[in-house]
């Protein structure tokens, strides 16, 4: 059912995409909607259009830029190793190349992590910081956990992958009531490449952001699943106590992917935007 608050536009948004070059390849960046800027980060091993609708929610109210990750959706990449501070650097680039000075902020998941280390490195770039289902750091295990999984990454077939990320990505009653919208993000995930899945896994292990979080300055709210296995509320609770200016909200009945699985969090987000919450 359509949100009264944001009701579906009549007709399609008009899509500009972009192609930007930088030294490591070429980052792939889509714009729709007018308004004040919002990047939308995506979460590991999906791709800009993961977001879905979602993204024309927001449409509505705000010109949003959806980037493609490197080695992700239809950005290139070189096949060297990356750490988060190179994926903050692409989003540098997505900035400076469509001519934004600051923008809001979205980031989920891995795109969150992104988020937290672009807002701490260029804290007068971000407007509004809005993480969901994210964290600054996995923990003491964090590399060994995140090499294991770049080693499954590569060395299982993708399709006996999906019931690992089903699971986590959304609730069981979703996955039995809107089968159509768990395939679309399944569909995405088999088509990323299982070398840059690998590649950004181990750059989430030796991730650690807790030190930037006392740089970022712009209002943050940080949302997480109540379910969330990955990335439970504790984390979330321990960003939004660390920047200037944080809150953290537990969404009851939701797991790792919370803005796919409720796009009407799109009132929430646009809230946050525009200082109403």
């Amino acid at each position: 059912m359509p949100d009264p608050q944001m009701p579906s536009p009549a007709e399609p948004f008009d899509r500009d995409k972009s192609f930007i070059e930088t030294d490591d390849g070429v980052i792939a960046a889509e714009v729709i909607g007018d308004g004040a800027p919002v990047v939308m980060l995506h979460p590991l091993a999906l791709a800009a259009r993961a977001w879905g609708s979602i993204a024309d929610r927001l449409a509505q109210r705000f010109q949003v830029v959806t980037v493609d990750l490197r080695g992700h959706g239809e950005s290139t990449w070189s096949g060297e190793p990356f750490s988060m501070t190179d994926l903050a650097d692409d989003v540098t680039a997505v900035l400076d190349a469509l001519e934004l000075e600051r923008a809001h902020l979205v980031g989920m998941s891995m795109g969150g992590s992104i988020a937290i280390t672009f807002a701490g490195l260029q804290p007068h770039r971000v407007d509004h910081l809005l993480l969901a289902d994210t964290t600054s750091w996995y923990g003491e295990d964090a590399v060994a956990t995140w090499n294991e999984r770049a080693e499954k990454a590569l060395n299982v077939p993708r399709e006996k992958q999906v019931p690992f990320q089903t699971e986590r990505w959304f609730t069981e009653d979703f996955r039995e009531t809107d089968p159509d919208e768990v395939r679309r993000v399944v569909d995405i995930f088999l088509a990323t490449d299982s070398r840059a899945h690998a590649a950004a896994s181990r750059a989430m292990g030796q991730m650690d952001s807790r030190e930037l979080l006392n740089a970022v300055i712009a209002p943050t709210l940080v949302l997480a699943g109540e379910e969330d296995y990955a990335t439970p509320p504790e984390m979330a609770q321990f960003i939004a106590e660390h920047v200037k200016d944080g809150r953290a909200v537990t969404l009851p009945g939701l797991r790792h992917l919370s803005l796919i699985q409720r796009p009407d969090l799109a009132d929430v987000v646009a809230a946050h935007f525009e200082d109403q919450a």
